[in-house]
This record gives C-alpha cells, sequence and structure tokens, in this order.
C-alpha cells in the first residue's frame, strides 16, 4: 500500500477508536430459554412476529418448541425457513414480502449467523421501504430503529447476538458485503446450550473456529479497549479449552455452553475493536464460491497471521499464553509461531482442511479488491495491506498452492 493510503487509514481508524466511549454500542438483554419470549412479546404489545430460521433446522423440529410457545400465548408466528448458509438479497426480499404481508411486528432469528443476518437486513428493509440493500450497505447507513429482534443462536460462533454486523451476499454480483450499523443489535438474545446440542461435528468446528478468529483478529488490531482485550483472552482460553470437547460430544453441555459463552464474548471484542483481512477474504471467498464463512476463517486464519509477521508478534504471543500453548519465558516471536502453529494443529485434530478448493486463479484480482474495498480504512489491522498485496492469501489457500510452491511470506510491516 502506498504511503498517502496507510496514513489516511492510520487517522480514519484513529478517529473511530477515540469515538469509541461515545459511540451507542449497547448489549441484548440475555434469556437462558426461550419461556421468557411469550410474556416479552406480550409486554411489548407484539402479537405477530417473524421467525427467520433455516429448513435444516426447522425439519429437525429444533424450532418445534419455540412455535408451540407462541401459539399457546396465541401469537401468530409466519416463519420464513428458506435462509441460506450465505444469505442473499433474495433470501432478504422474500422475507420482507411475508413480513409485510402477515402484518408482523417484530423478527425472531432462530439459527446460526446466517438467519441473524437474514433478520438484520429485513429489519433494515422495513424501515427503509424504498432503499435497496445495496443502497443500505456499508457503514452506518441505518439509522431508523428496527422492529424488536430476537435472537437465538443455534451455532457458537458467529456472535451474532451481539454484533452491529449483517453480512448479506449478492448471488448475481457474486460479491458479499457488509452492513454495520448500530440499529443492528438484537434488543434480546437467547443463549440456550440445548439448542446447540444437534449441531454437526463438521459445523462446530468451524464456527467455533469462527469465534477464535473474532477473538484473535480484535486482539491483534489497533483500535482495542481494556474491555475487548480481556474479552479476546478469555473468547481464546474458552475455545481452547472446549471446542475438541463439543466437537467430539455435542451433548456435552458444559462445553457447549462455555462454546456459546466465548461465542458471545468475541462478539463484543470485534463490534467495538473491528476483525481484519481474515474476515476480507474469506467474505470475498464466500461470496464468489459460497464458502462457508467459518471454513474460511479456519483456513486463512494461520495464513493471514504469518504474514503480519512481527508487527504482530508480541500480541499473538499473549493470546498464545491465554490458550495455553506458550509461556511468558518465550520471545514475542517464538511465542507467536506456537500460537499459530496450536492453531494448525487445532485445525487438524477437527479435520479442518488446510486450503480450500475451487479458487480460481482468474478470478483473485477481484476478490482481493473486493477484499480491500471491504477492509480499508476500517479494519486496523497490524498491517496495512492493498489488493495486489491481499492477493498472496488466496494463493496460498487455494488447494493447488502447493504444487505452486508458495510457502509462508512475511509483510512489512505499517
Amino acid at each position: 500500500m502506498n504511503p498517502v493510503s496507510k496514513v489516511f487509514c492510520r487517522i480514519y481508524q484513529a478517529a473511530f477508536h477515540l469515538a469509541l466511549p461515545i459511540l451507542p454500542y449497547r448489549k441484548p438483554k440475555i434469556y437462558e430459554n426461550i419461556t421468557g419470549i411469550g410474556p416479552l412479546l406480550r409486554e411489548q404489545k407484539i402479537d405477530s412476529v417473524l421467525l427467520i430460521t433455516d429448513l435444516v433446522l426447522r425439519s429437525s423440529g429444533i424450532t418445534a418448541p419455540l412455535e408451540t410457545l407462541l401459539r399457546e400465548q396465541n401469537i401468530r408466528c409466519a416463519v420464513y425457513d428458506k435462509t441460506c448458509p450465505n444469505p442473499t438479497v433474495r433470501n432478504v426480499e422474500e422475507a420482507r414480502a411475508l413480513y409485510v404481508e402477515e402484518n408482523c411486528q417484530g423478527l425472531i432469528a432462530f439459527g446460526g449467523g446466517s438467519s441473524m443476518d437474514c433478520a438484520k437486513a429485513v429489519g433494515a428493509r422495513v424501515v427503509y421501504p424504498n432503499r435497496s440493500l445495496g443502497q443500505l450497505k456499508g457503514l452506518l447507513r441505518v439509522w431508523r430503529r428496527l422492529p424488536l429482534l430476537i435472537a437465538i443462536p443455534t451455532t457458537a460462533g458467529t456472535g451474532s447476538e451481539v454484533t452491529v454486523t449483517a453480512v448479506i451476499t449478492d448471488s448475481e454480483k457474486k460479491h458479499k458485503y457488509t452492513m454495520n450499523n448500530f440499529t443492528f443489535i438484537p434488543s434480546y438474545a437467547v443463549l440456550d446450550p440445548e439448542v446447540t446440542f444437534t449441531l454437526p461435528p463438521s459445523v462446530t468446528a468451524t464456527t467455533g473456529m469462527d469465534a477464535l478468529t473474532h477473538a484473535v483478529e480484535a486482539y491483534i488490531g489497533r483500535s482495542t479497549s481494556r474491555e475487548t482485550r480481556a474479552l479476546a483472552l478469555e473468547t481464546v482460553k474458552l475455545v481452547f479449552e472446549n471446542i475438541e470437547t463439543a466437537y467430539r460430544d455435542g451433548t456435552d453441555r458444559a462445553a457447549r455452553a462455555n462454546m456459546l459463552d466465548a461465542a458471545h464474548k468475541a462478539g463484543i471484542a470485534f463490534s467495538k475493536s473491528y476483525v481484519g483481512y481474515i474476515h476480507a477474504v474469506a467474505h470475498s471467498l464466500g461470496g464468489q464460491y459460497n464458502i462457508p464463512h467459518g471454513l474460511a476463517n479456519s483456513v486463512l486464519m494461520p495464513i493471514v497471521l504469518e504474514a503480519y509477521g512481527e508487527a504482530a508478534h508480541k500480541k499473538l504471543h499473549e493470546l498464545g499464553i491465554a490458550a495455553g500453548v506458550t509461556n511468558s519465558g518465550d520471545s514475542h516471536r517464538e511465542g507467536a509461531e506456537k500460537f499459530i502453529q496450536a492453531i494448525r494443529g487445532l485445525n487438524r485434530r477437527l479435520s479442518i482442511p488446510t486450503t480450500l478448493p475451487g479458487i480460481r486463479k482468474e478470478d483473485i484480482p477481484q476478490m482481493a479488491r473486493h477484499a480491500a474495498k471491504e477492509a480499508n480504512p476500517l479494519y486496523p489491522v497490524p498491517v496495512l495491506m492493498d489488493a495486489g498485496e491481499l492477493e498472496q492469501f488466496y494463493y496460498k489457500a487455494a488447494d493447488w498452492s502447493q504444487s505452486y510452491g508458495f510457502g509462508p511470506a512475511f509483510a512489512k510491516t505499517a
């Protein structure tokens, strides 16, 4: 990245960092199970809601207790269950049409980050009926208060129940874009480990590593606070101590509860301190090839962390201490390298691959441009990179990369 662009990015990031104490961030009220939802809706004088979920969850019966509870409380519940793993503009518009048709007054997102992202975007379109999603994408474009939004996460990874972010895929343009607004933070969230019991091991693994990515990127960035650093360290400890247990035994209540707690803490941390190039590159891969976000993050994390080089060594060493894979006697470089290797080892034990299939060389420049546009100037990464520099990550993550001899490369610090 050229010097002028670097200076602009750092000034932009510094301004947001200084504004952090006065930004209108809030936390949702937390319920431990769904039983409080009926009385809550009655208190809010809401008698019709739209439940946004996916077909797998609904067909498995996981949403049935909630639907029954609402019916018994005489609360009408329309259901949109077509949400894709990477929610699309079409998903949002279909769900919004159902919301309007059924005269709904509130939204319940039941599922992973995809259902919650879809619900947030639906809320935005409800309060801005004359604007397209394309006009609402980006930073702080949605100021009107959304309809009441309740989030019920069934995966322990995205932390979307506390975040300002929704990520939507434009299938026609093969591009994922982010929407970041304080109005997107749900008013209420239900953190019930039992709804995560049926999560398949592969999804447990990749969503859990997504939570780890949130914590790592929030911690190593340059816009942290005492609160976000503490939350990130707690998240790393929780993930390293619990993800393998949850992966092996999905009904281990303690491990599932700890992973939900980790995702929740990481969600708060990255909402305030932002993510970095791991997420930006992962979003572009998801938009282009529909690669699951957690999988892309898992593969990219050690690749990008190595590329940050010395600029991230100290903080990665500190994360390694929290994870229990390094100690204070190691040098920062040694500690960082041990932590990155520990992430690779965790991926391996969770049967997460080291590369991603389907990446085409001809698509890389455009994806890198999308990633650069998302990340710069907002994300306060340890090392600033432009689109040309970001291309290295696609090459290293591709399943054909080893045959081309692409190994770890360290970027110059900025």
